[in-house]
């Protein structure tokens, strides 16, 4: 590749990783408001898929690093009750559950289709755009089970082992389903996406 079609290339990413982190922050500001339970589901995984697939799990990693500090600041300025609350009762650990699951859901999504890709494009994208709400809401799962557990218990008023049964059908249940759903639904359109710009 010549220095010129290089540097061409590597301002199609900037320009491209500067659309979707538009797209992430005007979907989580305006859209991360809607609720099923206690928290929001997100509709910023699809931009961050496409992200992944076309500029791999790098690219994927940090648009989702975006997405968590944007969900981070929503929680600290207190428009987010729940975030607002973790924060407040442990700042370290909701960073990294904030963080951690944006970053871990971008990365996932782009070492999917980076693993799957050159077998079927289409099941690629496809597993990849589904591998996003998993990781996202596991990392998120793991750590209110377990660390952040105390906080979990005061906020949905339970204690013992009834939490997790409340956790995995009500805080978690729903919104993964939605998340999962709406990533599924999308994967075709993501598909012809990454079909359309990988040919400019």
């Amino acid at each position: 590749m010549s220095q010129r079609n290089e540097t061409h290339e590597k301002t199609r990413k900037l320009v491209g990783m500067a659309l979707l982190i538009a797209i992430i922050a005007v979907l989580q500001l305006f859209a991360g408001s809607i609720k099923i339970g206690v928290t929001s589901f997100s509709l910023v995984l699809v931009p961050i898929v496409v992200g992944a697939i076309l500029y791999g799990p790098t690219a994927g990693g940090i648009l989702g690093g975006v997405f968590g500090l944007i969900v981070l600041i929503v929680g600290i300025s207190g428009t987010d009750q729940f975030t607002f609350f973790l924060w407040t009762s442990s700042p370290f650990w909701t960073v990294v559950t904030c963080m951690g699951k944006g970053i871990g859901c971008g990365v996932a999504a782009g070492w999917v289709y980076r693993a799957m890709h050159g077998k079927n494009q289409t099941l690629a994208c496809t597993l990849s755009a589904m591998s996003a709400p998993v990781v996202n809401t596991g990392i998120f799962a793991l750590i209110m089970s377990t660390v952040l557990r105390a906080e979990l218990e005061q906020v949905l008023g339970v204690s013992g082992g009834e939490v997790i049964s409340v956790l995995f059908l009500t805080v978690i249940g729903v919104n993964f389903l939605v998340e999962f759903a709406l990533n599924a639904i999308l994967s075709a359109a993501i598909a012809r996406i990454v079909q359309v710009a990988s040919k400019k």
